[in-house]
């Protein structure tokens, strides 16, 4: 394992370089500002940005070593939580107060993940393969050969949003909200303006009220779905409104778009790489390696963010209390240490079991396993078919450094 002395940086040769711009991601330009922040100050300070300074942190093992020392670098949504938009001052002025377990630090993180845990766990996973696989099969079996049609929309939203209303038994027929409040959820812009500041929190709101109903209803019938989980556990069942609100943001934003947006990038990104695609329809057995190097090379979660809780030095540069750290995990993921040619997708790249995309520590993605379940099984179903995505136009990227993802992908089936 590295030691500290390790991981100290030299002072930064570049001037500084904001990577929070969303039209880094809007126009997919970000690889070359991150090569640069790796390679001449994979630590640096930003002194200015929309969403005020910051520290940058670009490469793996720093990131790694951030993300292992919980009581230095803070989660706690009071002191900013987890996006490099949260600020104090604005929770104040808004009341905009939405803890959730991972914007929260040891031991009320302990107790609140703990209580949530076992719904994601290998037996409840393996219980939900054949339903997964089903639904899986009925919307491939539903889509059109050789007519375009936007890839987002009629596979990724569709089989993430069926997975998040079966984990919540949230009614079948309004699961569209549930799309709906984790795109307003995880959208870091909208905590820019005052106007949007207030639409989301309409919309955080509307969601709190759905929930709260059946939350009254599972007193009533409890089940095996997470509210009722939620709602028999020690550590939750006395949660105030705002805390239930931000533990629904968190399992709701968490279990979307790290499978919505990976899905997409298993048919842009393997459109993008031929021979890779080749690789993989002549051997399923590749398909697990390949679940993990799309999620790398994706990775949906551009970045989590700290709170530094004591002056520090530890890396070189003087960090000071109070100070934002940025952790850029789409950058660790191509960091050329540890990933060789970092920027291509390679199905059957030996550690890309090691990428970044569900965070790293006690904040490890607690949904993990269902993610990589329904990655699968869509790989696995579309091998089965000897189905092919084919891009026949350019995505629609969604214009946000937290969420990496894509609001539309027109494509193509066609079998091989």
């Amino acid at each position: 394992m590295a030691t500290v002395a390790d991981l100290t940086v030299k002072e930064s040769s570049i001037d500084p370089i904001d990577v929070s711009r969303k039209e880094l991601y809007v126009e997919d330009t970000w690889r070359e500002p991150f090569r640069q922040l790796r390679e001449h100050a994979p630590i640096q300070y930003v002194p200015d940005s929309d969403f005020g300074a910051y520290w940058s942190v670009t490469k793996y093992k720093p990131i790694q070593h951030i993300e292992s020392l919980p009581k230095l670098f803070s989660s706690m949504w009071d002191k900013g939580g987890i996006a490099i938009s949260g600020d104090p001052a604005l929770l104040e002025k808004w009341n905009m107060k939405e803890p959730m377990f991972i914007a929260m630090d040891p031991p009320l993180h302990t107790g609140q993940r703990r209580a949530v845990a076992p719904s994601f766990g290998p037996s409840e996973v393996a219980e939900m393969k054949a339903e997964v696989q089903a639904r899986t099969a009925q919307v491939l079996d539903s889509l059109p050969i050789g007519e375009t049609f936007d890839w987002v929309q009629k596979v990724s939203i569709e089989l993430t949003t069926g997975m998040l209303a079966k984990l919540f038994d949230f009614p079948w027929e309004e699961r569209h909200h549930l799309t709906e409040w984790s795109d307003y959820g995880g959208d870091v812009e909208m905590i820019k303006d005052d106007v949007t500041i207030e639409k989301r929190l309409a919309k955080m709101q509307e969601m709190g009220m759905a929930f709260a109903a059946l939350w009254q209803q599972r007193i009533a019938n409890p089940g095996k779905d997470l509210i009722s989980v939620m709602m028999q556990s020690d550590a939750m069942k006395n949660m105030p409104p705002e805390e239930f609100i931000g533990n629904l943001i968190l399992l709701i934003v968490g279990g979307n778009d790290t499978t919505r947006n990976s899905m997409s990038a298993y048919a842009y990104g393997l459109s993008q790489y031929p021979e890779e695609r080749a690789k993989l329809e002549a051997d399923p057995s590749l398909i697990p390696n390949a679940v993990q190097e799309i999620l790398r090379w994706q990775t949906p979660l551009s970045h989590m963010r700290r709170t530094v809780v004591e002056d520090t030095d530890m890396f070189g540069p003087q960090m000071k209390a109070g100070d934002k750290v940025v952790l850029w995990y789409l950058s660790a993921n191509r960091d050329e240490e540890i990933f060789e040619d970092g920027e291509a997708i390679k199905v059957d790249r030996h550690n890309a079991r090691r990428h970044l995309s569900f965070g790293y520590g006690i904040h490890r993605c607690v949904g993990a396993r269902v993610a990589e379940l329904q990655l699968h099984t869509l790989l696995e179903e579309m091998g089965k078919r000897r189905l092919r995505v084919n891009v026949v136009g350019d995505p629609v990227r969604v214009p946000a450094c937290f969420v990496h993802g894509y609001k539309s992908l027109p494509v193509q089936l066609e079998h091989y």
